[in-house]
């Protein structure tokens, strides 16, 4: 099983040469005819492909951490403590984002790594720190009665696999009625 990249020291060496790996992965997607294979992100990472093998596994978990990492830095989840502003906030951005080029992404990488991966606890590996984040906006709001997977059941799921239909969500329309079964969810299982 591939080594947990969030049990690292931040800044240390395992988050250099992670970092250096996603960079060379970035690099060579941005480029028009690369060949995206391990041994060319070991060449363009200095990393050695014995390392990255260990650390991934696979080339598709190496492209899902990627796909994750850029999903974080591209759309953070908010964590202000106001539940409804925070899923508000958020899923327009999301539903917003599932209408446009590019828009399954991480879905699809998760997808292909799940292909590969020998056991699914691979992948939650690396879709851990997107699930953390949901976790954090749960913490913010002191909401205890659901976690960072269920929030992701009910909110992600269902606008995925819309998108993945062709027939995306609309923000307009449907982010309220997201966020209001989030919430209706949420006071149901802390009033049991």
């Amino acid at each position: 099983m591939p080594e947990v990249t969030g049990s690292s020291r931040p800044g240390g060496r395992t988050a250099r040469t992670r970092e250096s790996v996603l960079a060379a992965v970035r690099q060579l997607l941005a480029e028009q005819n690369a060949e995206v294979t391990v041994p060319a992100v070991a060449a363009r990472s200095g990393v050695h492909a014995t390392t990255i093998y260990r650390r991934w596994g696979t080339l598709e978990s190496l492209l899902l951490d990627v796909a994750v990492a850029d999903t974080q830095a591209s759309s953070p989840v908010p964590a202000t403590g106001d539940l409804r502003a925070d899923l508000t906030s958020y899923v327009a951005r999301l539903l917003t984002s599932l209408r446009g080029p590019g828009a399954l992404g991480m879905l699809r990488a998760m997808l292909a790594a799940v292909r590969t991966a020998d056991s699914a606890m691979e992948i939650v590996d690396f879709v851990q720190p997107r699930v953390d984040d949901f976790q954090a906006m749960l913490d913010a709001a002191e909401v205890t009665a659901i976690d960072g997977y269920r929030l992701i059941e009910i909110v992600l799921a269902p606008a995925y696999l819309r998108a993945q239909l062709g027939i995306p969500l609309d923000p307009a329309t449907d982010g309220e009625r997201l966020v209001d079964t989030a919430l209706a969810v949420v006071e149901r299982d802390q009033a049991e």
